[in-house]
């Protein structure tokens, strides 16, 4: 019976420990090792058929690290203590992290004046922790991240449906987003007109008093005081 060739990728300290466990365990399981690495013995196997079980496990094992794993674990001379040690390292270490992501992404919020597709885009990133969440938790985590602005925006969606999912929210925050930023431009631009349209009119208003000014006669005290002027010359 030909042998079938298993692999996975090195588990190298920074990829998910907890995903490539359960991958190498399987491999285990597929090469009957798996009793060896938990450290159940077989009664039917005597003490130098057990070792090579256990050689050929921890050898498997360390063949799926990298070196910069395996360095740290080279002391480790059978396979249930190998995993055992690798479990402390690293196991805990990946449920503080996936823990920390989910803080983050459970206390994330927008601040007012902020993009909306900044925040989207941010809160999309966040959502891949490495744990499975509801697409309608999704919807209700993205609308609780809004600010206080998007409080009516928020309760017509929650009260006005009856099924809510991440991609309807999604969906019509960007549309309100875009409509916005539509009546903002346009508010704008009126705004714009308006101060040309003042501008133009004060600007015919000063024309208009500079003529005006200059068809008005010269009083005659001032006519006889520029006389009296020159007369004393």
């Amino acid at each position: 019976m030909a042998t079938i060739r298993f692999e996975i990728e090195k588990f190298d300290g920074e990829t998910n420990f907890n995903l490539w466990q359960v991958r190498m365990m399987a491999i285990l399981v597929q090469s009957s090792l798996k009793e060896v690495v938990i450290g159940k013995k077989l009664e039917n196997l005597n003490k130098t058929e057990w070792e090579e079980l256990d050689e050929k496990a921890l050898s498997a094992i360390q063949l799926c690290l990298a070196n910069t794993v395996l360095q740290e674990v080279l002391m480790e001379k059978t396979s249930s203590t190998l995993w055992k040690r690798l479990e402390t390292l690293y196991a805990t270490k990946s449920l503080a992290n996936h823990l920390v992501l989910k803080q983050s992404l459970f206390t994330f919020r927008m601040n007012e004046g902020e993009l909306l597709r900044d925040h989207i885009s941010q809160f999309i990133t966040l959502l891949n922790v490495e744990v499975y969440i509801d697409d309608e938790d999704q919807a209700m985590l993205l609308l609780c991240s809004l600010p206080p602005s998007y409080k009516s925006f928020r309760e017509t969606l929650i009260y006005g449906r009856d099924k809510l999912s991440f991609e309807d929210v999604k969906v019509h925050l960007l549309s309100r987003d875009k409509l916005d930023n539509e009546l903002h431009l346009d508010s704008f631009k009126k705004l714009g007109h308006c101060v040309r349209e003042n501008q133009t009119r004060v600007s015919f208003d000063l024309a208009v008093y500079k003529s005006k000014a200059r068809s008005l006669p010269v009083s005659k005290h001032k006519f006889d005081s520029a006389n009296s002027l020159h007369s004393s010359r």
